[in-house]
């Protein structure tokens, strides 16, 4: 498989790489931008628009770039790579994946634009307190009503950019118990519309979420986005599918600066009177560290590859795969780094514990080690065995 870029993809990696490099050089910078009523710069999201990364997923007949998981792919290793705080994830991955796949004409031409243009920032709001790694463990109603629209009552948690999103897509269940895969449906919602009450804060790794509560949310017909079929599952793990493929490669990102920050400052510590960089087992360390990050490098470009596949099995076994990879190798460069850091690896004005906290969610969202190995175990292994 050849894996050189084209000129277009290099081009979009080079022009993200020194966009991110400049902004998030200084961490006064980042700690500025978090303190803005957004959760992060304004200005720095224009510049994202103005680049085109917000539309590479999207159509070129929908307003978008026409590009794919690949290019998706850099722009969120450079993220990881700078431990980048804008809701690109929240909005272009989950938020637009929803979009892409399940979005009428109409639809598309009424939000996917302003997406792309930095105006509508949108939020996937799937999660609740009971549901852990369970996609379809969703107790939030929805009700039909008279005009063809519905009413949407529930809570949702941990929503990813959900405090400043303009534009909420909630799952609901339609029909059925809590956990039936069947009846559930994909609605739009404004993120100040009546009945919607968000209490928005920060996570453990300087990002933004939310909390959030509707009563009596009233939904048009027009912005239902998967309704009486109740088959909003398949497209809420497709998306969910995408976005692990998207935080492996941030990940990969975040674990390289690790890396490259954890062999310089090794060769600049001293004890004993001579730097800690010439002791063989700190040699070793560092080395058990790149392997483990080409390691996951690898299975995040195999996830990449995969995203698109539309044999949902397949997919979700090998994005799994990827998943139980990239948090071993996640949990291990983090704890290497900070101990051969030391105490300056966990403080707020060194960019390792950044990365350390970064990864230690990248690990736990959408399911963490232990529960996509779980799922590539019921699936057989990740190479199915002959009949």
């Amino acid at each position: 498989m050849d894996f050189d870029l084209s000129d277009d993809q290099r081009q979009i990696k080079d022009s993200v790489d020194r966009m991110l490099a400049d902004a998030y050089a200084d961490l006064k910078t980042k700690a500025a931008a978090q303190k803005e009523p957004l959760g992060f710069s304004k200005a720095m999201w224009a510049k994202y628009a103005e680049l085109g990364l917000l539309g590479i997923p999207f159509a070129e007949a929908d307003g978008g770039l026409g590009a794919g998981p690949l290019e998706t792919m850099l722009v969120m290793e450079a993220i990881g790579r700078n431990a980048a705080i804008e809701p690109y994830l929240s909005t272009v991955v989950l938020g637009g994946g929803v979009l892409r796949h399940a979005g009428s004409a109409a639809q598309k031409a009424a939000l996917i634009p302003d997406v792309v243009a930095g105006t509508r920032r949108l939020a996937l709001a799937y999660q609740e307190r009971q549901s852990r790694f369970d996609l379809a463990d969703v107790t939030t109603k929805a009700r039909s009503d008279d005009a063809g629209g519905y009413v949407l009552d529930g809570e949702k948690v941990v929503v990813l950019g959900g405090d400043s999103a303009d534009t909420l897509i909630v799952v609901a269940r339609m029909s059925g118990n809590r956990r039936d895969r069947s009846g559930l449906g994909l609605f739009l919602i404004g993120g100040t519309a009546a009945g919607v009450q968000r209490t928005g804060y920060a996570t453990q790794d300087g990002q933004r979420a939310a909390d959030i509560k509707l009563t009596n949310v009233k939904v048009g017909a027009e912005d239902v986005l998967i309704g009486k079929t109740g088959d909003g599952l398949a497209v809420l793990e497709r998306v969910v599918d995408e976005a692990i493929a998207a935080i492996a490669a941030e990940a990969v990102g975040a674990m390289s600066s690790l890396h490259d920050l954890t062999v310089d400052y090794v060769k600049t510590r001293k004890q004993f009177g001579v730097a800690i960089g010439s002791f063989q087992v700190i040699q070793h360390r560092c080395v058990d560290m790149f392997t483990a990050l080409e390691q996951a490098r690898s299975m995040a470009y195999y996830a990449t590859v995969m995203a698109s596949e539309t044999d949902a099995m397949e997919r979700r076994r090998a994005v799994s795969a990827a998943k139980v990879q990239i948090g071993k190798s996640a949990r291990f460069v983090g704890e290497q780094a900070i101990q051969m850091h030391g105490g300056i690896g966990m403080t707020m004005e060194y960019k390792a514990g950044h990365y350390f906290k970064r990864l230690t969610m990248i690990e736990l969202a959408f399911g963490n080690t232990d529960h996509h190995l779980s799922l590539v175990a019921k699936a057989g292994g990740l190479i199915a065995p002959a009949a």
